[in-house]
């Protein structure tokens, strides 16, 4: 493919993308890229950081992959280009875990995050019992009692980064060993493939060949049985060995409703350990660390309001600081309390307890006008569906009600389908720019009705 063809190809994706994402995020991380090149099914940009690439895996590899395979043909490949200083690193990063009956591998990827490390995972006591054990385990791994290592906490608590942390450790005292950080959604994926190309086998020998596997949100394999199965023959085959299992959750075993007992067994074989929403000392840690990294100017006022008024998790942390360092460059303001209280208040969710799920049915039905009783039916209607995935998507955002909970307030449906509602929901906000403002309508309307 000549350089005009991938080079308008490119900018049909772009046309695709600015449709999808908002304004400032297309300007900021999709605008910068530079398409270098197409062969072999395989797309090259080039990114102008590590944190860019970085971020952009992150936040938006799904919005990338699926209009890349849009235009470009479902068998596309992204790969990157780094540029280190003036020079783009020759090494390509390859953004999709290589299949698991792929023959050749010239080079093992880990699929670690490398800003992710036990140096800016910062000690409290809602996370020093997993700190400490992770150390341990990176510094002897499969050789510790602590096998497997079962992380189960709420979102934005740190479970991924300590995992990446764990593996980015035992990569640097152990190159050799081969170590792979895995979310249970692509595993998901891989299992289903396999089982679609009978190739199941060489699915389950790549897993048994691994020295360290890292499986994040294992929870996704509820009422997966067959994809539980699988994971039990490589569970057991690694454990065996004496081989390292690194798993995470956002419950703990014991209220993991809808798996295999013997499968729930092994995860208590372990150590158990949770990782807790970060306390008042934690979070000005965590503040005055990244204060001090990014070389922000930040008075005792804004300091306090922040530790006082953002306490769930680290992620809305670390997302408050950014946007105020954004909105003070771009403004050319200085960050003063009251930028500080209208960031706050524009990107932490308001408290839970102030939106119950009937608040929620009558909220949705309202929104799309459809009848609650429809709801609560097996109709299958476009929009009835519709309405119903993103009335379980609003109750496992705004409430605690475990899946199997709203599941039987919301037509009577078991975990599984409320687990695959709230994935569909997700997914469909990603790439479907008219679906995702509808969505954030309603959770508007629930927040200040």
């Amino acid at each position: 493919m000549m350089h005009s063809d991938h080079q308008s190809l490119w900018n049909k994706c772009l046309t695709i993308v600015k449709d999808i994402v908002p304004e400032a995020a297309f300007n900021t991380w999709f605008k910068p890229i530079i398409p270098l090149s197409y062969e072999e099914k395989k797309m090259t940009i080039q990114v102008p950081s590590q944190f860019f690439y970085e971020y952009l895996e992150e936040k938006y590899i799904h919005v990338l992959k699926t209009t890349l395979h849009r235009v470009f043909g479902e068998e596309t490949i992204l790969n990157y280009r780094v540029v280190v200083g003036q020079q783009a690193d020759a090494s390509p990063k390859k953004n999709s875990l290589p299949s698991a009956v792929r023959k050749e591998m010239p080079e093992w990827d880990p699929h670690l995050i490398s800003r992710y490390t036990f140096d800016n995972f910062y000690e409290g006591s809602s996370n020093k019992l997993a700190r400490t054990a992770g150390i341990a385990i990176a510094e002897n791994p499969g050789g510790t009692s602590f096998n497997p290592l079962f992380l189960y906490g709420p979102s934005g608590v740190g479970k991924t980064h300590m995992v990446h942390a764990i593996g980015m450790r035992i990569r640097e005292l152990f190159p050799q060993k081969k170590v792979l950080y895995v979310s249970t959604h692509l595993f998901r994926i891989q299992y289903t493939d396999a089982v679609q190309k009978n190739t199941t086998n060489d699915f389950l020998k790549f897993y048994q060949s691994l020295d360290v596997l890292i499986l994040d949100d294992v929870q996704e394999l509820i009422g997966m049985d067959k994809t539980q199965l699988a994971f039990f023959h490589i569970f057991n085959h690694l454990h065996q060995i004496g081989k390292q299992l690194i798993i995470t959750s956002d419950k703990a075993p014991v209220n993991m409703q809808g798996f295999e007992e013997r499968l729930i067994t092994r995860f208590k074989w372990g150590l158990n350990a949770l990782i807790d929403r970060p306390d008042r000392e934690l979070r000005k840690t965590i503040i005055n660390k990244k204060i001090e990294h990014e070389g922000l100017v930040v008075g005792k006022d804004v300091f306090d309001f922040i530790v006082d008024h953002v306490t769930e998790n680290v992620r809305d942390l670390e997302g408050v600081l950014i946007s105020l360092t954004a909105n003070s460059l771009i403004n050319n303001k200085k960050i003063d309390l009251a930028l500080a209280q209208k960031v706050v208040g524009q990107m932490v969710s308001i408290e839970r307890r102030k939106i119950n799920v009937e608040k929620i049915l009558k909220t949705v039905c309202k929104y799309y006008n459809v009848e609650p009783a429809l709801l609560q039916s097996a109709s299958r209607r476009r929009e009835i569906v519709v309405a119903r995935q993103v009335a379980m998507y609003l109750t496992k955002q705004f409430t605690d009600a475990s899946l199997a909970h709203i599941g039987k307030l919301i037509g009577g449906k078991d975990h599984a389908t409320v687990l695959h509602s709230v994935n569909t929901v997700k997914e469909q906000m990603e790439i479907n720019k008219k679906f995702r403002m509808e969505v954030e309508a309603i959770e508007e309307l629930l927040k200040n009705g």
